[in-house]
């Protein structure tokens, strides 16, 4: 028997009116593989049932029979921001961090400092930028993610907000639930996306799947990628490509944001490359809320260079009441809450049990769900991040109250 450890699971709180003891549906569908082949998780078993809520405290990623029937500790709480959080309480002599980035524990290098026992930091979810990945390395943490698990997820998410925005769905459904039927005021933002250029930072998983998905609206698709395309997909989908994210900038009407955070991205969206824009663009972010300054997004949507601005990601996470984008004009921005729906749920809990699995039984962990490890960033995150730290600042998370 291995030796017993103590796991810490940041999980975001339950409903307002309690757990769930009913869903919307009774099943959720049951996916064989992931679009590019790439196989679901494969945990030898699970203890939950797919479709139910395990992304709050009282659902616990369906994890504790397994954890405590392997012999190890497990602590859950959605408490995480403030110096004497029970997060912080416990990470002293914990060796395995658990945390989602809809709600993320920022681990900084601080923190990690004093936490001489931890060897795993496990992202439920995808996007390890709340982690200090510089820190990660120089102190020979793993750092893995459950990649592809939401991807589709984020990518009918960002679909739906860029509708949103260009059709000015929101003030129309406010309209509705105040007793109006002001058409007017409802349309005087609106427009057909038909015919626009509609273009994505980054063409990975999610990237590419808002591209398949806005093809059929007849729009003209652009995209900028590290990593260009294979021309079978370029010619596919009609794409133009742009060799970096400033001609894409002066080319889109509409710009959907998928790129990780890591320092190359951070604030890569600010006065000077929005000012690049056509007048009255729209953003839509679902990637990480600090690829965008966020003075910069605030001051464009007040003078009408943005149009609108979307996405459901904001730092830090979550937003101080006094972020700035909570009243902001022409907005539809929500909680950072794309990858976290019922059915994506069930796979990255399914994908953090295959990561335990492994981890307690000295098995390799899946090249693909690896970020860094053995001092140096690896698969996915050699692929896609940059050795470095984006978590400073995380520390004003703590100004939010609900």
């Amino acid at each position: 028997m291995t030796q017993k450890q103590k796991i810490i699971c940041v999980l975001y709180d339950d409903p307002i009116d309690g757990y769930p003891t009913s869903y919307a549906r009774n099943t959720i569908p049951k996916l064989q593989q992931y679009p590019d082949g790439q196989s679901m998780p494969s945990p030898k078993s699970i203890d939950f049932n797919p479709g139910e809520l395990l992304g709050s405290i009282s659902g616990e990623l369906g994890l504790r029979k397994f954890i405590e029937n392997s012999g190890h500790e497990l602590i859950v709480t959605s408490d995480k921001d403030s110096e004497d959080s029970v997060f912080d309480q416990h990470l002293e002599d914990a060796s395995i961090v658990i945390s989602q980035p809809f709600w993320p524990a920022y681990l900084t290098a601080d923190r990690i400092n004093k936490a001489p026992n931890l060897k795993l930091a496990i992202t439920a979810g995808i996007g390890s930028d709340h982690v200090d990945l510089q820190s990660a390395i120089d102190n020979n943490l793993t750092v893995c993610e459950v990649t592809y698990c939401n991807s589709i997820s984020v990518a009918e998410h960002a679909v739906m907000q860029i509708l949103a925005l260009v059709r000015n769905y929101i003030p129309q459904y406010k309209w509705v639930v105040s007793g109006g039927w002001n058409i007017s005021d409802s349309v005087s933002r609106s427009y057909d996306i038909e015919g626009m250029d509609v273009g994505v930072v980054a063409a990975g998983r999610i990237g590419v799947a808002v591209l398949k998905r806005m093809k059929p609206f007849d729009v003209n698709l652009h995209y900028t990628d590290r990593h260009r395309l294979p021309e079978e997909i370029e010619n596919q989908l009609n794409l133009t490509y742009h060799k970096d994210v400033n001609s894409l900038a002066e080319n889109c009407d509409v710009i959907s944001i998928h790129c990780p955070l890591h320092p190359e991205t951070e604030h890569l969206f600010n006065d000077a490359l929005i000012s690049k824009m056509r007048r009255g663009s729209y953003i839509v972010n679902t990637a990480r809320g600090k690829i965008c300054d966020k003075d910069s997004i605030t001051r464009a949507l007040e003078s009408g260079q943005l149009a609108g601005y979307a996405g459901d990601v904001w730092f830090p996470q979550p937003a101080p009441n006094d972020h700035t984008w909570r009243t902001a004009p022409n907005h539809a921005l929500t909680p950072h809450t794309s990858g976290t729906s019922l059915s994506a749920q069930a796979r990255y809990a399914a994908g953090v049990r295959e990561i335990l699995e492994c981890w307690f039984e000295g098995r390799p962990i899946r090249d693909e769900y690896l970020i860094v490890q053995n001092g140096a960033l690896a698969g996915t995150g050699a692929h896609s991040y940059s050795a470095g730290n984006t978590t400073d600042g995380s520390d004003q998370a703590s100004k939010f109250k609900s």
